[in-house]
């Protein structure tokens, strides 16, 4: 009974049938695949490297050593690429001095600078999608400055990602602002991302997404599992910032793991099968690695959507480790250990997701939903962003189910009632979708609909 019930409501009206329907696939983001570069990414890992240390209190005078060369590259690696996209990327410094603590990670005062370089939206907007990868790097102890650390791993593999995705996304205009940015201070205390996230409230951006890359290029584990397919989406399942009624609705309405970082993992999760054969994603339910951090959270801390996409194998041995050898056991980051066809898929799951991000329309606001002792769902939702907006889709899934397992196309309307589902047993979400087929994350009802 439940297969025709599901059956029967995808079959469209004869007036629906009259409507455009959106596209399935776009060939852009087929293009956007093949451009990603394995060899690009290899030169950048190696470049990185090569300046042997990137600790965040490590030399910034020297053109060959440290951190500051370090961001030095990056700026003009941003600065080239937008030489060549006729200026189309802003890009800058953002310096802030962290006063040194004998308590913290950083004992003396230092700049820590983040690079970032932002690709504006045509028309301008003030929403904006972020990639993000670390500068710095670090030995054993993470307050040495001098001891070798290449960081080819950790993150030189998240960086160069950083920088390919400028390269190849710079050739394409977009409805949302891009943010290409290389963070600092990650391993001492995630300042970089705290610095970006408190200039995107003072600027008072709309982030759509936060999509952090650490650690992207190693597929031999430590335990002993080679694997070049899957990868990890680590995602928080509500906001720390919610309020005390969002809490209690969530209680009572479900909801408990559906919040705006979630929602951009599933996202992630949905492109990456819908468009490459060659990866496994890996939904994590957990802000992070068990007790460790990532650059996203700072941004999930004052309540945007933010994700940790990474390697799903880790070796330790390569992690936080001076060079050396002891017992028959090679310890080190080094260039070695990046797989650089592996950190290219790992790339173009990030570059296919921020295109269509940025592609997309809004995502529906003030989604309610209501439905209470009926047998129909109802849904309401405020429309956005009329201009690229093609119309709506619902999506429903078994409140045990990790994914959405259903959809359908609405139209461009403004509410939907999903006859006979029955709204206790299932979640529920729209999505606006463009007249180029791109889609928005999926919004999640925060409010009811009073009958």
């Amino acid at each position: 009974m439940k297969r025709f019930l599901l059956l029967f409501l995808v079959i469209p009206s004869f007036s629906n049938a009259q409507e455009r329907v959106p596209a399935s696939y776009s060939q852009d983001v087929y293009q956007i695949i093949a451009d990603i570069s394995a060899n690009e990414i290899e030169n950048s890992v190696t470049q990185l490297a090569n300046f042997g240390t990137r600790n965040t209190m490590s030399d910034t005078i020297s053109s060959s050593r440290g951190i500051g060369a370090a961001r030095r590259w990056i700026k003009s690696s941003f600065d080239d690429i937008s030489s060549n996209c006729r200026n189309c990327l802003d890009v800058q410094y953002q310096r802030t001095l962290v006063k040194g603590d004998t308590n913290t990670r950083i004992k003396t005062d230092t700049w820590v600078v983040n690079v970032i370089a932002m690709q504006k939206a045509v028309p301008s907007t003030n929403r904006y999608v972020i990639i993000a990868g670390d500068i710095d790097s670090r030995a054993s102890s993470s307050s040495d400055a001098t001891t070798d650390a290449p960081g080819a791993n950790d993150n030189a593999s998240g960086m160069a990602a950083v920088i390919e995705c400028a390269r190849v996304l710079s050739k394409y205009a977009f409805h949302a602002n891009v943010v290409y940015v290389g963070l600092s201070g990650e391993e001492q205390g995630l300042f970089g991302g705290k610095h970006l996230a408190a200039k995107a409230i003072e600027e008072k951006w709309e982030i759509i997404g936060v999509l952090n890359n650490d650690m992207v290029g190693n597929i031999e584990g430590v335990d002993g599992i080679i694997d070049n397919q899957s990868f990890r989406i680590f995602s928080e399942p509500t906001p720390v910032t919610e309020t005390e009624s969002a809490r209690k609705r969530r209680r009572y309405f479900g909801g408990e793991v559906d919040g705006v970082s979630r929602q951009l993992a599933r996202y992630v999760d949905a492109i990456s099968r819908k468009y490459m054969t060659d990866v496994k994603p890996m939904m994590i339910y957990r802000l992070d690695r068990f007790g460790r951090g990532g650059h996203h959270r700072p941004f999930n801390d004052v309540g945007f959507a933010g994700i940790r996409i990474m390697e799903t194998h880790e070796n330790y041995n390569r992690q936080h480790q001076d060079i050396r050898e002891e017992n028959g056991i090679k310890y080190g980051d080094v260039i070695s250990g990046v797989n650089f066809e592996y950190a290219a898929k790992l790339t173009r799951v990030n570059a296919i997701t921020l295109a269509a991000l940025a592609w997309a329309p809004q995502a529906p606001q003030d989604l309610k939903i209501g439905g209470m002792v009926s047998p129909d769902t109802h849904l309401q939702w405020e429309k956005t962003d009329k201009e690229w907006l093609l119309g709506y889709k619902v999506y429903w899934r078994e409140t045990t189910a990790p994914q959405w397992q259903y959809s359908k196309y609405v139209g461009d309307v403004e509410g939907f009632t999903l006859k006979n589902i029955v709204i206790d047993n299932y979640l529920f979400g729209v999505s606006a979708v463009g007249k180029d087929g791109n889609e928005s994350i999926i919004s999640f009802p925060i409010g009811l609909i009073r009958d």
